[in-house]
């Protein structure tokens, strides 16, 4: 989603025009993957399963963004979480409840917490883009993957940038594919790493359709997000991001009236 995100997680491809150049640019290595997962706008539908030592639940959503900073998640199954929602727009983010039928905004201590109790945090989903706008980058390594060149971008906090990660480092292909994403923390230290599982088609486009998120040196709880359905590049109606709409969902023909 960025999970959640997620995802989220999601401005058609540049052809790997870029990537395949003698002296790739980072920025725009990045900036090619970010538009390739999700476009000027998307809709998707995503199964999402949480497996920990003793349990393991599967839920599935819908999830549609609008450019950068917009984004709206509902779940549709299994049924005790059927109706819960998240509806971000330019920073902020809501929640909403249905058995409560409550919209409850986020406030900043609770952006770290777990999403819908996956690896995921409401950060992850909030601040993806950070990665473009709050870091510098440079390639510190290349190599291949299923046919294509592969570059690991380390990204590092600009001075006065108030960010969650103390760094990243992010490998993208030369298409735009997402391949991996490693969180560390101030001290340097990983803690967690989204890694893509499988590519295929998806929407038109070459896609990370499976991805795990899982913390370092824990091979027993993790997040798989898997891609069943994807459009990008659609109309969209702003109503569609609106917390009235995320209470009280109607049909936009996008399928969010589900």
């Amino acid at each position: 989603m960025n999970a959640i995100r997620a995802l989220a997680l999601i401005v058609a491809l540049l052809g790997g025009s870029v990537a395949r150049a003698g002296n790739p640019d980072p920025d725009q290595l990045l900036r090619q993957a970010f538009d390739n997962w999700r476009g000027k706008t998307s809709h998707t539908t995503v199964e999402m399963t949480v497996h920990r030592p003793d349990w393991e639940r599967t839920m599935s959503m819908d999830s549609w963004t609008r450019g950068e900073d917009d984004a709206l998640v509902r779940f549709t199954a299994p049924a005790k979480d059927a109706g819960n929602a998240t509806l971000k727009l330019g920073d902020d983010m809501w929640i909403f409840n249905p058995r409560l039928n409550q919209i409850i905004k986020l406030p900043a201590s609770m952006m770290a917490q777990s999403w819908m109790g996956s690896d995921f945090s409401y950060n992850d989903l909030a601040k993806a883009d950070d990665v473009l706008t709050e870091y510098t980058h440079r390639i510190t390594s290349t190599s291949q993957a299923d046919g294509h060149a592969a570059y690991e971008i380390e990204a590092l906090p600009k001075p006065d940038a108030a960010t969650v990660w103390g760094k990243q480092l992010v490998t993208v292909r030369d298409d735009g594919v997402l391949l991996s994403e490693t969180y560390f923390d101030q001290d340097m230290k990983p803690l967690k790493q989204m890694t893509t599982e499988r590519v295929d088609d998806l929407g038109g486009r070459p896609y990370p359709v499976v991805m795990t998120m899982s913390k370092t040196g824990d091979d027993d709880r993790w997040t798989r997000i898997e891609f069943q359905s994807g459009r990008f590049d659609i109309d969209l109606p702003g109503a569609l991001f609106t917390r009235s709409n995320l209470r009280n969902p109607r049909d936009f023909g996008t399928g969010a009236g589900h």
